[in-house]
């Protein structure tokens, strides 16, 4: 993979300084051993600006460096896959621009999860459908976001229904007794970033682990997206503290798990993670090929392409 030099290199194209501490994306990823199966999909990862022409929010709450479509689309060809989910991220709030701009240029290869909100008209619902939009996000992180209040987020919610969308929720599971009648009330398919955040020092035999593999259980439009073991583990890379819950939902819902990178890793908060180290966490959370392919073709081609 072509790899710029150094950070200043990767950066110079941003009008604005990153915020404080912010950590760009790994400048030279190692080579996988694993290769996806043919069709695989990375069905987690963003794009920043470029902000020169896609500028960031004014009322977002931490400022990347740039990461434009070309270095997502290299950086699949360098791995192995061959299509991508891009989800907007908060830095660019409901101006989706950038994530369009990726869409309609990746020949059909990459399709979204927007922000939107209510004032949003349903003929611009109807063109982000048109774009390769298959869903909308949510985000309960409040470091992240300012809460949207709920009742907006129901009529937002069965407003996408219509079109056949679903729901992308980013929370942790420690507050599935709080939220839980609110996520089951929403309308459609919902979608649960990153394991729902579990906390690796308290086990897969933990409470609110359990608690979570039983929520699963009773609600079958349920999917998990088994990403991001950097932002959860304890030991580092290779991330094998977080292998045993990837595992437990990939081998318990085969049918409703989907995988993704999640470059370029936004608010890393001690180093850039390596995403061939990534790519090759797939065979341990996965162990068989038929449950490979079920997470890297069969699921997200079902939710996205289907």
């Amino acid at each position: 993979m072509a790899a710029p030099r150094n950070d200043e290199e990767r950066v110079e194209n941003n009008n604005v300084p990153m915020s404080p501490g912010y950590i760009p994306f790994h400048p030279n990823p190692s080579k996988p051993k694993y290769k996806p199966p043919a069709g695989a999909v990375d069905a987690h990862n963003h794009v920043f600006g470029p902000e020169a022409k896609f500028p960031f929010a004014p009322k977002r709450k931490y400022t990347p460096c740039d990461a434009p479509k070309e270095k997502l689309f290299a950086l699949h060809d360098f791995l192995g896959f061959d299509k991508a989910v891009i989800v907007q991220a908060t830095c660019h709030d409901t101006d989706n621009r950038a994530l369009v701009d990726a869409l309609v240029t990746s020949d059909g290869r990459a399709k979204g999860v927007a922000f939107v909100d209510e004032s949003f008209t349903d003929d611009q619902l109807k063109q982000l459908d048109r774009d390769g939009i298959k869903g909308v996000r949510f985000n309960f992180i409040k470091r992240l976001v300012d809460s949207t209040p709920r009742d907006v987020m129901v009529r937002i919610a069965n407003r996408i229904a219509k079109l056949g969308w679903h729901i992308v929720i980013y929370f942790e599971h420690a507050d599935l007794d709080e939220m839980g009648p609110f996520l089951k009330s929403l309308p459609t398919t919902l979608v649960f970033d990153h394991m729902a955040c579990p906390n690796v020092k308290e086990g897969v035999d933990g409470k609110n682990f359990q608690n979570w593999l039983k929520a699963l259980d009773a609600n079958r439009n349920w999917i998990t997206k088994v990403t991001c073991p950097e932002r959860f583990t304890v030991a580092g890379p290779p991330y094998d503290d977080v292998v045993p819950f990837a595992r437990a939902i990939v081998e318990r819902f085969p049918d409703r798990v989907i995988w993704g990178t999640d470059w370029p890793h936004p608010n890393m908060p001690k180093e850039a993670p390596d995403d061939g180290i990534i790519t090759d966490m797939i065979p341990k959370i996965a162990p068989t090929a038929e449950l490979q392919k079920k997470l890297l073709v069969d699921n997200p081609m079902k939710l996205y392409w289907g």
